[in-house]
């Protein structure tokens, strides 16, 4: 009899490795995404990006986009969407392997969110869950983020270089919430101190 009671703890001690595994694993995905990315989700595979037509794969940080009837992996977005905002366009969630392939189907479906602006990004969520995504304002790093600028192909610059956000930087320009405020103080914690003090 004690030694069925010793397997069987051995059995639950051997299984649980196995489900912190996978609950590590979703987390690398939250913070994989770009900061420009919608909230609401915990997994992410690729974005269909209705206004341009074009795909972006999460674990590769690579945009696809069609080329003269072949699909192309690239890092940044073609000149010919240089002014397209990531951070105010609609993305679809599309967990697939070759989201491509079904591009005809996802162009027609997702038609309709063609110049819609309402959907929240990761940048400006204060779900505490996206703190781990690089460059998060309320997260871990603070300060510029060079793999993800937001646009993909501005050379180092997306649309306001992220002043605002410096903290790593010895200029003290680390005030509000960038692009949203403008540095004016608009955070609702502004001049409150970090409790470290005693009133």
């Amino acid at each position: 009899m004690k030694k069925l009671i010793v397997l069987g703890l051995l059995g639950v001690i051997g299984w649980m490795p196995y489900r912190a595994a996978a609950q590590v694993s979703i987390s690398l995905n939250i913070g994989s995404q770009p900061l420009w990315g919608p909230v609401g989700y915990d997994y992410v595979d690729n974005y269909y990006l209705p206004d341009i037509e074009c795909y972006y794969n999460v674990p590769r940080r690579q945009f696809i986009y069609l080329d003269n009837s072949r699909w192309i992996y690239s890092s940044s977005l073609p000149s010919r969407y240089r002014g397209y905002d990531l951070y105010n366009g609609y993305k679809v969630v599309v967990n697939s392997r070759d989201p491509y392939r079904n591009f005809d189907r996802d162009r027609i479906s997702y038609s309709r969110y063609r110049n819609v602006r309402s959907q929240q990004v990761i940048r400006y969520s204060r779900d505490s869950r996206y703190y781990v995504v690089k460059g998060h304002p309320h997260g871990g790093s603070y300060g510029r983020d060079r793999d993800d600028r937001g646009n993909g192909n501005w050379r180092g610059r997306d649309r306001d270089d992220d002043r605002g956000h410096g903290r790593d930087r010895d200029d003290d320009r680390g005030h509000g919430r960038g692009d949203r405020d403008h540095g004016r103080g608009g955070d609702r914690d502004h001049g409150r101190g970090h409790g470290r003090g005693r009133d």
